[in-house]
């Protein structure tokens, strides 16, 4: 009986996670940009346009979507939003120009703002006490998957089909696998009424007026803007000082999410023993290093190395931010949790500025400065956490 139990919780995980691996489609923005950037001429500020509308959904829809949630059900919102992602990746499909990749990434945002809404309390709902973190781990580590492998489809698409844009049919080919599979699995879901205490906008933006949660939130912009840039700005660059082709260079995205994956798990254990506070300065050190080899070296290795650094430094920011400020405000777990994704915006506000500043000074030194600011709030809050941790 047990065996058949735990058979039914794996029929059931299986397409959960295969939703988690839809999920990282949204960090095939960077390389992609780098193609678009390419294949219309755009400058560094309107190129940037394109991880923006991404991020950008994050602010107008987080909260709307945790009321959805309450009004069919989780398993319904994943599915609306893997929808919504197999429209976003069939566009460049039927139609491929500036409007069309504009529209295409605005969908990709939509798509991934229901996702990281509702997929996490969906997996609560097969997944029971103590097994949960590690089965939310999992999902994180499937995600990156994605992130990971997009860079090579992109890459071996154009060597070996002639398009990179073959990466869009492939990824969407797995989104409606997922979206078949999930919507064929019957998940128990708690009665939603239950606990219905939707948020508004008015309720969390009120928060902002607490010091910790504001300290908090901008932390998460710094966070993600930092995990956007990089993703969208390293292979230019390998490009602008090494003279490597876009194929070639894309690899240095794929080796930030394959660091930022080893930093992942690697955090689930030393966040086990040692201080989130002490954990977070060490990120932050990673990244200070990061930021000053990618300003000063030229060398391949250093570079790589470089972005390593900063694909370890920025793998557990997110989880140590969101932990202390849901247990600062417990009451109001809901609006806390809604304000900390809506900083996801962090990944449109960083992109548009990089791009503003890199075409000023004609380099990708000036990217690399905007960046170098979200670290330097990062140093300030680290500080911070010290001193309002009791």
């Amino acid at each position: 009986m047990n065996l058949q139990k735990q058979e039914k919780t794996v029929l059931k995980i299986i397409p959960v996670m295969l939703a988690f691996f839809a999920m990282g489609f949204v960090d095939l923005v960077g390389i992609a940009t780098n193609y678009v950037k390419a294949d219309f001429d755009l400058s560094d500020t309107v190129a940037n346009l394109f991880p923006s509308m991404v991020f950008f959904w994050f602010l107008i829809f987080s909260v709307p979507t945790g009321m959805l949630i309450n009004r069919i059900g989780r398993r319904k919102t994943v599915l609306l939003s893997l929808a919504v992602t197999v429209a976003a990746l069939l566009i460049p499909v039927l139609n491929y120009s500036f409007v069309s990749m504009l529209l295409s990434f605005s969908l990709l945002g939509i798509g991934n703002t229901l996702m990281q809404v509702s997929i996490n309390p969906l997996l609560s709902n097969i997944i029971k006490g103590d097994k949960l973190a590690s089965s939310l781990t999992l999902g994180q580590f499937v995600k990156a998957i994605a992130s990971f492998i997009a860079p090579f489809i992109a890459a071996w698409a154009a060597a070996n089909l002639g398009d990179w844009k073959y990466l869009f049919p492939i990824f969407m080919v797995v989104a409606v696998l997922a979206t078949l599979l999930l919507g064929f699995t019957h998940i128990k879901e708690e009665d939603m009424a239950a606990g219905r205490t939707s948020s508004t906008f008015l309720q969390c933006f009120s928060l902002l007026g607490d010091k910790v949660i504001l300290l908090s939130f901008l932390g998460i912009m710094c966070h993600v803007g930092i995990d956007v840039g990089v993703n969208v700005t390293a292979p230019k660059i390998l490009m602008e000082r090494l003279d490597m082709p876009l194929a070639d260079a894309g690899f240095a995205t794929s080796l930030y999410f394959l660091f930022r994956t080893i930093g992942c798990f690697t955090g689930a254990f030393v966040l086990a023993r040692f201080s989130s506070k002490k954990f977070f300065a060490v990120s932050v050190v990673l990244m200070v290093l990061s930021m000053a080899g990618l300003l000063i070296f030229d060398s391949l290795t250093l570079i790589y190395i470089s972005i390593a650094l900063v694909g370890l430094g920025n793998s557990n920011i997110f989880p140590i931010i969101l932990s202390k400020a849901m247990l600062y405000k417990p009451e109001k777990k809901n609006e806390v949790s809604a304000l900390m994704i809506m900083g996801l915006f962090g990944g449109t506000v960083f992109p548009l500025l990089m791009g503003v500043v890199t075409d000023a000074m004609s380099s990708q030194t000036g990217a690399l400065i905007v960046l170098s600011v979200g670290v330097v709030y990062l140093i300030f809050l680290s500080f911070k956490l010290k001193e309002d941790n009791s």
